[in-house]
């Protein structure tokens, strides 16, 4: 089986593209709500969002929250919330609850 390419250019378009397909999937399912996959996960589109907005401050890129949030729902936040985004079950509650404290720490990721 090829190796991972070596060649740093060619590594990072790989990933930009498998990034931009990962956006664009979850454009595509805006029924997965954030909350399960926070559970399921441990990540969300918003963060993604963040991890973008936080990726461009390292690089001197000016981006505020509102603007990560759009290049990652493909409008703006508050359109997709009103869209998309449902109540929390009791059960989903719970499984984001049972989940927190694992996701919260150390990598960047969730919350």
């Amino acid at each position: 089986m090829p190796d991972i390419p070596a060649d740093p250019a060619t590594r990072e378009a790989l990933e930009a593209a498998a990034f931009r397909r990962l956006v664009a999937h979850l454009r595509a399912r805006p029924d997965v709500q954030n909350i399960d996959m926070m559970a399921l996960t441990g990540f969300c589109r918003n963060c993604l969002s963040r991890w973008y907005e936080e990726e461009a401050e390292v690089r001197g890129i000016p981006l505020d929250r509102a603007a990560a949030r759009e290049a990652i729902y493909g409008m703006p936040y508050d359109d997709w919330k009103a869209r998309h985004q449902s109540e929390a079950s009791p059960a989903q509650q719970a499984a984001f609850d049972a989940t927190r404290d694992r996701d919260s720490g150390g990598d960047g990721g969730g919350y």
